[in-house]
């Protein structure tokens, strides 16, 4: 890949598909031309022939390549089950003219997926606002991560309604419905109709009491929702979710906004350091890669 995807390189396109492999693909020779190589990351299909187990499912195409007995790997010999919790509610939609908090997390969902498909691992998509809007099951074919690709493009296709974000009960639901122990990856800007933090972390303690890994990616346009970045002029700010209004210059509340979003964000940080839970900041400007090499952080510690 020779530049970066963008925003607008997933507006242009219409095929997710294209667009996660292009991701993925470059990520990987990234990672392999960096320092950050040392990184196992393992793409086989297949696993080495045990004696005395059924011939039945023998690769006979790479035995005549390599002269080595090899079988398939089916999704119960897979090595990590992941759930996608991506959060559509209205306030992902923000910036609206490029959909981009919502845009950006559903690329990063898919080239997960595409990543986690590589690695023979199962992956399911849950998506919600203030109830969980679609469930996949938790599978490793081709077949369903091109299901998962087609949901997460139609998403992409979808007006936001208006709908509250409730994560509390979305997460307490999901920690309900997971038998095996899995990792939960989160990307949600957090801003909850819950206001108050335990609620939150109630639910994502649920799931860590289930011993399953929770990684949460905090996805935020930094320029405007945390620095308050606006001209000095006046604006009509309107909140998206309940289409609230309210009319003033941002030099007006800029001080008090920026502390009050720095304190919620220290707050979620130091909540999910106590949880032992990943919590990685990502702002929609920097490069897909981010969130990529988190999870293979994420994974290489899970082993």
């Amino acid at each position: 890949m020779k530049k970066p995807l963008t925003l607008a390189d997933v507006q242009k396109f219409e095929n997710m598909e294209f667009l996660a492999k292009q991701l993925v693909e470059g990520f990987i020779t990234g990672l392999h031309q960096s320092p950050y190589h040392g990184f196992s990351v393992e793409f086989s299909e297949h696993r080495l022939y045990n004696n005395g187990e059924s011939t039945r499912h023998i690769d006979w195409k790479v035995y005549a390549r390599t002269d080595k007995l090899f079988v398939k790997r089916f999704e119960e010999e897979t090595n990590l089950r992941c759930h996608i919790l991506l959060d559509v509610s209205p306030s992902m939609y923000y910036p609206l003219e490029n959909n981009g908090k919502l845009t950006f997390s559903i690329l990063c969902a898919a080239a997960l997926a595409t990543l986690l498909r590589k690695q023979r691992d199962a992956v399911g998509l849950v998506t919600f606002s203030d109830r969980i809007e679609q469930q996949t099951p938790v599978r490793s074919t081709a077949s369903h991560l091109n299901t998962l690709l087609i949901l997460l493009q139609q998403q992409l296709d979808q007006q936001p309604t208006a709908k509250d974000t409730n994560v509390a009960e979305v997460v307490h639901h999901i920690a309900q419905q997971i038998p095996k122990r899995s990792l939960v990856v989160i990307f949600s800007d957090m801003l909850s109709k819950v206001d108050d933090l335990d609620e939150i972390f109630s639910a994502l303690q649920h799931l860590k009491h289930q011993n399953h890994e929770v990684l949460i990616f905090h996805v935020m346009d930094r320029k405007t929702e945390e620095e308050f970045d606006f001209a000095e002029r006046p604006y009509v700010f309107v909140d998206v979710e309940t289409g609230q209004e309210l009319k003033l210059q941002p030099s007006q509340v800029r001080e008090h906004y920026r502390t009050a979003v720095e304190k919620y964000k220290k707050d979620l940080a130091l909540k999910c350091g106590q949880y032992k839970i990943d919590f990685v900041p990502v702002d929609i400007s920097e490069p897909f890669d981010k969130v990529l090499y988190a999870y293979l952080v994420k994974r290489a510690k899970g082993r």
